[in-house]
């Protein structure tokens, strides 16, 4: 069942205008989340603010943000200060620019969010934008305030909306090449890049979720079962063995050939996630 829309708001192309509400489009509600207890009595513990010098419990309304100028010394900002600093772009998603659908490489993505029309009247501007990026195979570049902050985003079609992905500022990606410079320009032997060409093949699956599975997850649930049909669970401290140092000199041919041979067998009753 579709959640609420966190966000409402428009959409704006030049002097087009539509309303629209976004929801995220990644949730981790499934997740299982532990209270911090107290074991001699069972009951939750709840945690406090206090005064870092004194120990003293600090009320909610005396709550104030801070910034650090200088070691010990701090400007304070309250919360009215800080919402009187929002911009335009609060309750508006203005689309500035438009760029190629794979212009932006995948490392500024950072959240996807469901954007869809939020009433009749304007759902034939919202199909117009839509349709348009789609027969144009182009992205919208805009921005919008998303968590408190104002974000550079980025919109593409899916489906009957759009998908809104808040992308990462500037100074969060790292240059690539920086940590490439001492890798060698190195031509690959002709046969080795055939048989590894091979195991891909053998190894090449659709797409499923299943295959983002979290085992983790299921483990904490079949435990979680266990404790509440009163059965006693017996937990193994995981103990890695230790691994031997790998060969200096590799036979990479050799290796290949070993890892085809193993696929094989390892391919036959194997199936694709559904």
């Amino acid at each position: 069942m579709p959640t609420r829309p966190f966000w409402k708001g428009y959409l704006k192309l030049s002097l087009v205008t539509c309303p629209v509400a976004m929801t995220p489009a990644t949730t981790e509600n499934a997740k299982v989340r532990f209270h911090v207890m107290n074991k001699a009595t069972g009951n939750r513990v709840v945690s406090r603010y206090v005064d870092a010098a004194d120990g003293s419990a600090v009320e909610e309304d005396d709550l104030a943000k801070g910034y650090e100028k200088a070691e010990g010394d701090f400007v304070l900002f309250d919360d009215e200060e800080l919402e009187s600093l929002a911009l335009e772009s609060t309750r508006t998603i203005d689309i500035e620019r438009f760029a190629p659908a794979d212009n932006v490489d995948w490392i500024w993505y950072d959240k996807p969010h469901y954007l869809a029309p939020d009433d009749k009247v304007g759902e034939e501007a919202f199909a117009v934008i839509r349709d348009a990026m789609k027969a144009t195979e182009t992205i919208g570049l805009a921005r919008v305030v998303l968590y408190r902050r104002e974000r550079p985003v980025m919109l593409t079609p899916r489906g009957k909306g759009l998908i809104l992905w808040t992308l990462r500022y500037r100074d969060e990606v790292r240059d690539f090449k920086a940590y490439y410079e001492g890798v060698a320009d190195t031509e690959p032997n002709a046969d080795a890049l055939d048989l590894v060409k091979e195991l891909i093949e053998k190894q090449e699956t659709s797409w499923s979720p299943n295959l983002a599975r979290d085992p983790t997850q299921e483990n904490l649930l079949a435990l979680i079962q266990s404790k509440q049909k009163g059965r006693k669970r017996v937990v193994r401290k995981s103990s890695p063995e230790p691994q031997s140092a790998p060969d200096k000199v590799v036979n990479i041919m050799d290796a290949l050939r070993k890892s085809l041979k193993a696929d094989a067998g390892a391919s036959k009753g194997f199936k694709s996630p559904r």
